[in-house]
């Protein structure tokens, strides 16, 4: 065991093109993602028709997506673009902090987006009375509160173990990769860090499904084509996000990594790092009727103004 004040990440190469490569890449990523949410933002904020709840927890989630990307992206294109490994202490929790923050409350504005599309389609007479932009407003708080007790807990548990190594095998700072320079070498550890989040995960993926159960029951019951049409095209673009995000998340925390290739185990974490926030502006803009006529409207006044 020993007092480190930095760790160092191994990163994808140490081939100096390559780095640059990576670079590019992530830059490319990073910008696309920053620049799809801040599109989602703008448009829900200007448009007045946007202003319902479902428009105000997609605001929440395009803000988390943000902070999420530039939580561990920024870091890796620096260290790429100088050719170093080097990250801080500081920096180190600070990522892991940051992480588990705006990944959590991404996962709790997911479920409360499924449970308001449940209340919409099961419960439209309801609707106005439980989905009220005072309830919303709670729900986007318990989430934003949630991501924070919880990135408390998971970052605290994980920087209290005393490491024996300070060589991280990834290219940020990751909760799982941390554990493994334990110098207890005891894997209780790791996995009561885990367990609780998985815990909290499965919970909220077990709602979602559940009331996407009773909305998909209820959509197939809608006599009128235009009808289903209208509820598959707002329920299917959130569905997709939910799985996108589920799946790429729980590949990364719950498959066994020992043993697996490091540059598997890179690739993994970059897919649910960078994919989901970079998928989710292309998935609510491309699918959703509402989005795509606001984003016509804007630009499309902008542009006759201009000619």
């Amino acid at each position: 065991m020993f007092n480190q004040t930095v760790f160092l990440l191994l990163g994808f190469s140490d081939i100096r093109e390559l780095q640059v490569l990576h670079f590019s890449l992530f830059l490319l990523i990073y910008w696309t993602t920053i620049m799809g949410n801040l599109l989602i933002i703008i448009l829900v904020t200007l448009n007045q028709q946007l202003h319902t709840p479902m428009y105000l927890f997609l605001i929440n989630l395009s803000v988390a997506d943000i902070g999420n990307i530039s939580a561990s992206i920024p870091k890796a294109m620096s260290n790429s673009l100088m050719n170093t490994r080097i990250i801080s202490y500081s920096e180190c929790v600070s990522q892991v902090f940051f992480l588990m923050f705006f990944t959590i409350t991404d996962l709790f504005l997911l479920t409360f987006m499924a449970y308001d599309r449940y209340i919409a389609i099961c419960n439209p007479l309801r609707y106005g009375a439980v989905m009220n932009m005072g309830a919303c407003m709670q729900m986007a708080g318990v989430a934003w509160v949630s991501g924070i007790f919880c990135a408390m807990l998971h970052t605290g548990a994980t920087f209290s173990m005393p490491f024996c190594s300070n060589v991280i095998n990834q290219f940020f700072c990751e909760i799982p990769q941390l554990l493994k320079l334990s110098c207890n070498g005891n894997y209780m550890i790791e996995s009561r860090v885990i367990l609780f989040g998985s815990c909290i995960a499965f919970l909220c993926f077990i709602f979602i499904i559940f009331s996407y159960v009773q909305i998909f029951t209820n959509v197939l019951r809608i006599p009128s084509v235009q009808g289903r049409k209208k509820a598959w095209s707002t329920c299917m673009p959130h569905l997709i996000v939910v799985s996108l995000f589920i799946c790429t998340g729980g590949l990364a925390y719950l498959c066994p990594t020992r043993g697996v290739p490091k540059d598997l185990i890179m690739m993994i974490s970059a897919l649910y790092s960078m994919l989901p926030p970079m998928m989710n502006p292309l998935i609510y803009s491309m699918r959703n009727q509402e989005i795509r006529t606001a984003l016509f409207k804007y630009f499309g006044c902008k542009l006759y103004s201009k000619h």
